[in-house]
């Protein structure tokens, strides 16, 4: 289901995100293609591309602010955790399961609770201010695809204003005010690309290390806190097939579509053992 958080942090984030993209998007037809290569083919084809990679980007973050990051539902009525305390068959069923003290609910393994969404979610990462919601089992593909078409689109404008500045601009215009706008412009552009480039480049790179060593990042958080203590390691699986619980059991080529459907939700975090909620309560 889709989620709206109301937390102003992330409104503004949103905001700044979209600004700043379609900032860069003003400064490379403006002042990088019509200044440089108005006559070319060759900045037709990056004007298209350069959109192309933005539309992409739009697809990406949109359905990772919109979509459903892993809400663990609600029970219908209130339940009664003292049977977590009589050995009741309930209790041995959720032997894996804990309980949320602020949901008032059972969560599957794997599942946190989120102190701005107010609701548990499954495999949580982290919530992220920049899609004003949770990163977790649901839209981490979406997510992670966000950050590749940031980091491409802050690399493409770049090379595009080096480009236009190394190479001979006969069609330049020689007024002094188009000069310094145009210099001005750039220079923003960079300094702009540079820092989300990096930021973002980082957040990308230890999104797809937690995904390899299936570790999300509140795990790892407590694992260093329970640094030296004895914890419960899960199997070792191949690389492939942790990519693929993220982003999708189709070729790995698709994985950058943000048409293409998120994988569904695990079995085994979806429902609680020997069925749906719905059999806990009282």
């Amino acid at each position: 289901m889709p989620v709206c958080v109301k937390d102003p942090c992330g409104v503004l984030c949103i905001l700044v995100t979209y600004i700043s993209v379609f900032y860069a998007d003003y400064v490379v037809i403006q002042w990088v293609v019509l200044q440089t290569m108005r006559y070319s083919l060759w900045g037709a084809f990056n004007v298209v591309l350069f959109n192309t990679i933005i539309f992409l980007l739009a697809m990406a973050h949109m359905k990772a602010v919109c979509s459903d990051p892993g809400i663990v539902p609600l029970p219908q009525s209130r339940l009664d955790f003292s049977d977590i305390h009589t050995g009741s068959q309930v209790s041995l069923q959720l032997e894996d399961w804990e309980v949320c003290t602020r949901c008032e609910t059972y969560r599957p393994p794997r599942a946190h609770h989120c102190r701005i969404c107010k609701r548990c979610i499954r495999k949580m990462d982290h919530h992220c201010p920049w899609i004003n919601n949770c990163v977790g089992e649901q839209n981490q593909k979406y997510f992670i695809q966000f950050l590749i078409y940031v980091s491409v689109l802050s690399g493409y404008a770049i090379l595009l204003v080096v480009s236009s500045w190394l190479g001979d601009c006969p069609h330049c215009s020689e007024e002094v005010l188009v000069k310094q706008n145009r210099i001005l412009h750039s220079v923003i552009l960079v300094l702009e690309s540079t820092l989300f480039g990096i930021f973002v480049g980082a957040i990308l790179v230890d999104q797809i290390q937690a995904i390899l060593t299936d570790e999300t990042g509140v795990e790892q958080v407590q694992s260093m806190r329970m640094k030296g203590m004895l914890m419960e390691r899960r199997p070792k699986r191949p690389r492939y097939t942790l990519m693929a619980e993220v982003c999708g059991r189709g070729h790995p080529l698709l994985w950058l579509l943000p048409c293409v459907s998120a994988p569904s939700p695990s079995r085994n975090s979806s429902s609680s053992p020997g069925g749906t909620l719905h059999q806990y309560e009282v």
